[in-house]
């Protein structure tokens, strides 16, 4: 099964899962807004910083989300 119908059935099955992947695509929105504007202040860099952060821990948490999936997957394969 590929990563991409994974994530479907989980955002679709799992609460945690879907809560984390919508808060990661608010993040990435607002960071290409920020992204867009010619200069940020300084309290924007800090706060540019923090939410590039959160983002990446959210994506290695779906991350590990789906792995965890496939190996659940693979165990009731061999089953």
């Amino acid at each position: 099964m590929r990563e991409e119908e994974i994530i479907e059935i989980l955002k679709r099955e799992n609460e945690e899962f879907k809560k984390l992947y919508e808060e990661h695509r608010q993040l990435d929105s607002i960071l290409d807004e920020m992204n867009k504007k010619p200069y940020l202040t300084p309290d924007e860099e800090i706060e540019k910083k923090r939410m590039q952060k959160e983002k990446l821990q959210k994506k290695d948490k779906m991350a590990e989300m789906v792995r965890q999936y496939k190996l659940k997957l693979s165990g009731e394969a061999i089953k």
